[in-house]
């Protein structure tokens, strides 16, 4: 029985490879410097691994940035665009090109369209290909990562190169024309993976990683059938390696007849989110394949430590089917989406520390379930005495209660959109086209360092009050200059738009340095929900109705909607999820009446998690629906038709949940466009969305300054899908990344267009 690992966090402990990131971008640091903080992040991880016992230890699973560019550099796969940009002269400008824009001495091109993989809070690059795409061998990346593990390793043997699958690099791009379908470019491409495979056997690997997470989809007739030739090809042309497909984020059972004429050696399954799946794929095993089995045990994506009863049940049914030497272990998916090490954690309650396990303890839960098949049955009894230990810490009966007593009422609003609309536009007089932003403005270096001395206590609560409140009427003041319509306060007194509502509830925690990657240099900080969610009082409404008081404009109160809460935290896994939401919405429906008792007439409950949230199956995506929408609904449905209920979503394909979002019932809502060129308007063509909606204009994500000209393009597109009474306009999320410089012009742009399309487009309605 083999124990590997498919991923492991690529961050660094401290966060190194975020900051020398950030100062190589403003030139504080060169390549060489870049390059030896990732060289050390990759040594630490492989030697963490190797001192585990792993049989089987990931290499190429770092990546300076996201691994689906990785892996479009590797091929070749280069918009001639990036190319064209003067003083490139490495390819790690030009990848960073690709990710972030350039705009520089004249140049301006945009950054690649970003999306979120799968069902995670991660962020990948969407490849882009044109109908004759060549592939070819571009980067040396993987090959110059396997001699630099093969010297730390030793033992190539140990070595197990990770790329993705052909397949699910085909799927999770795009077309730049419609004269054809990506999926046709398979035979294009199967030859550079053939090349590299071999390359990769020359030099003595014995395992390659090919992960096909397309596998857990409902997959296409015709996405079937390109698998079914590219694993054809692979096995034809690249015997004397051993090949390990893996799936993750769900069940492959559906499609493992596709397996039936394919000689791969080994198939990696999910059996943390799809357990039921193992007994049809054993049945497979047994009768058609003689194919090693991989068990995905570990939960790759939370927090708690294994249950290893349930493990070891699943191991022994295994072996009793196929047979010990047949059987691999190890975490469902890569551990990129957990944190690094428990043991950075030092004031977390003992009985909540004791039952959890970051990237570090995952990987050698995997030597404790190999020492209780050997019959050390202590580990188990161990291990179940502490899961099975209840506190008072994790449970609250009377909140358990409430969450599971909510009526029809408490979901609805008094009356329809259409009469809400009428009474807010009597009551706000917004010109058409009203601008507004997300939320957040940019978090400088002096604002981290206030927080990190109050945290610290060098900082009274009074002092530290003082200076957050001048920060908010600088921001004010700002957003009264550039003339926005509708305002906000900044969030400077908030870290995370979800951590910080986790400091103000019972039931949740923060960590000190439980820090995962969202996108390249971004990383989060998810709160744990670790038992029973309450509202202890008012989270926001003191910072939103001192900024109020500071504008004769209107001020947004800001909030995080229930379902991002629980998306972004690491949850609780001992109770039905559904019962969470609702938990944690009715803590946000007593603070959205809080703040409409004190003045505040617009309130944005934002939901950016709510796409990714989605089963990867439709078949149980209206389970899903059912409780998201009603746990929306239970936070936002409180308030008087002429308070304006607003939320937001970012970075997801929403084309085809749309009927669901305006289920929702928001009076408005903002949603990312902009990067992807307004592609979300296809979805109008089908679909009439009810509500208001402000179609993001300005791509946060990049650097780059977005001209009048081009955001007036987006407006005008908007404008032809939509009605121009119910458009809005705004960036496509939050601005605490960005700096204050391009921030400032950008919003002057963003206004600017504003009033253009005012003039030019007001004779549409």
């Amino acid at each position: 029985m083999l124990k590997h690992n498919l991923g492991y966090p690529r961050i660094g402990i401290k966060r190194e490879l975020k900051k020398a990131c950030e100062a190589y971008w403003s030139n504080k640091i060169d390549s060489n410097a870049l390059f030896e903080v990732g060289r050390k992040i990759r040594v630490e991880n492989w030697k963490t691994q190797e001192k585990a016992n792993l049989d089987l230890i990931p290499c190429n699973d770092f990546s300076f940035y996201d691994h689906v560019l990785d892996m479009s550099l590797l091929l070749g796969v280069i918009s001639e665009s990036y190319f064209s940009i003067p003083k490139i002269h490495s390819n790690i400008d030009l990848y960073f090109s690709m990710a972030r824009g350039f705009q520089k001495n004249g140049w301006d091109i945009k950054a690649m369209e970003m999306t979120k993989w799968f069902n995670t809070n991660y962020h990948y690059i969407v490849p882009e290909f044109n109908k004759n795409q060549k592939f070819f061998i571009f980067s040396k990346k993987i090959f110059d990562e396997l001699e630099e593990s093969k010297r730390i390793l030793k033992l190539v043997k140990k070595i197990k190169p990770v790329l993705i699958g052909p397949v699910s690099y085909l799927f999770l791009g795009k077309e730049k024309e419609k004269s054809f379908h990506r999926m046709d470019l398979i035979e294009n491409i199967i030859p550079v993976y053939i090349k590299i495979i071999k390359k990769l056997k020359e030099v003595g690997v014995h395992w390659i990683q090919l992960d096909e997470p397309i596998l857990v989809l409902d997959m296409s007739e015709k996405e079937k059938e390109v698998f079914k030739y590219a694993y054809g090809e692979i096995s034809k042309f690249c015997s004397g390696i051993n090949i390990m497909l893996t799936s993750y984020f769900d069940g492959i059972s559906d499609n493992i007849s596709l397996f039936q004429n394919i000689s791969v050696q080994a198939l990696h399954i999910d059996v943390v989110e799809d357990s039921t799946q193992l007994e049809k794929i054993l049945s497979f095993f047994s009768s058609e394949s003689k194919m090693i089995l991989s068990l995905g045990l570990i939960d790759g994506k939370n927090i708690w430590k294994n249950n290893y009863a349930s493990s070891i049940q699943k191991i022994e049914k295994t072996i009793e089917s196929i047979g010990e030497d047949r059987i691999m272990i190890a975490p469902n998916c890569s551990l990129l989406h957990v944190p690094i090490d428990i043991e950075s954690e030092h004031s977390i309650h003992i009985d909540i520390k004791n039952r959890m396990s970051f990237a570090k303890q995952k990987i050698y839960e995997l030597n404790d379930l190999e020492r209780i098949i050997k019959g050390e049955k202590s580990i188990l009894f161990s291990n179940s005495s502490l899961l099975e230990k209840s506190s008072s810490i994790f449970c609250d009966q009377k909140i358990k209660e409430r969450a599971t007593k909510i009526t029809d009422k408490d979901i609805e609003r008094d009356n329809h959109f259409h009469i809400r609309q009428k009474k807010q536009k009597e009551k706000f007089h917004l010109p058409l086209f009203p601008t507004t932003t997300i939320g957040s403005f940019p978090q400088t270096k002096e604002i981290r360092s206030l927080r990190n001395k109050f945290r610290k206590k060098e900082l009274s609560q009074e002092k530290y009050d003082e200076k957050i409140k001048n920060f908010i009427v600088d921001v004010i003041r700002k957003q009264e200059e550039i003339d926005l319509d509708v305002l906000v306060h900044g969030e400077f007194e908030r870290t995370d738009m979800v951590e910080y509502f986790s400091d103000k509830l019972k039931g949740m925690l923060s960590t000190e340095n439980g820090w995962v990657q969202s996108y390249g240099s971004r990383c989060v900080k998810p709160p744990v929900i670790y038992g029973d969610v309450d509202r202890i009082g008012d989270m926001t409404v003191e910072w939103i109705c001192f900024a109020q008081s500071q504008t004769k404009k209107l001020m947004k109160g800001m909030l995080t909607g229930p379902v991002t809460i629980l998306q972004w935290s690491f949850v609780r896994n001992d109770q039905p999820i559904s019962h969470t939401a609702n938990q944690i919405a009715w803590a946000i429906r007593e603070e959205v009446l809080s703040l409409e008792r004190s003045g505040i007439q617009i309130i944005q409950i934002d939901e950016p998690a709510l796409r990714e949230g989605l089963p990867l199956k439709k078949k149980d995506w209206k389970s899903y629906f059912d409780w998201s929408i009603k746990a929306f609904r239970i936070s936002s449905s409180v308030v008087k038709d002429e308070t304006q209920i607003h939320t937001h979503m970012c970075y997801s394909e929403f084309n085809d949940i749309f009927e669901y979002i305006a289920d929702l019932d928001a009076d408005v809502i903002t949603i990312e466009t902009s990067r992807s060129k307004m592609e979300l308007l296809k979805a109008f063509s089908v679909f009439s969305y009810p509500n208001e909606i402000g179609p993001g204009v300005y791509d946060i994500h990049s650097p780059r300054i977005p001209t009048v000209e081009e955001i007036f393009d987006l407006i005008e597109k908007a404008s032809k899908k939509l009605s121009i009474k119910n458009l809005w306009v705004n960036p496509d999320c939050g601005l605490k990344t960005r700096k204050w410089k391009e921030v400032l012009i950008s919003l002057q742009n963003m206004t600017k267009a504003a009033k253009m399309a005012r003039l030019k487009l007001s004779n549409l309605s």
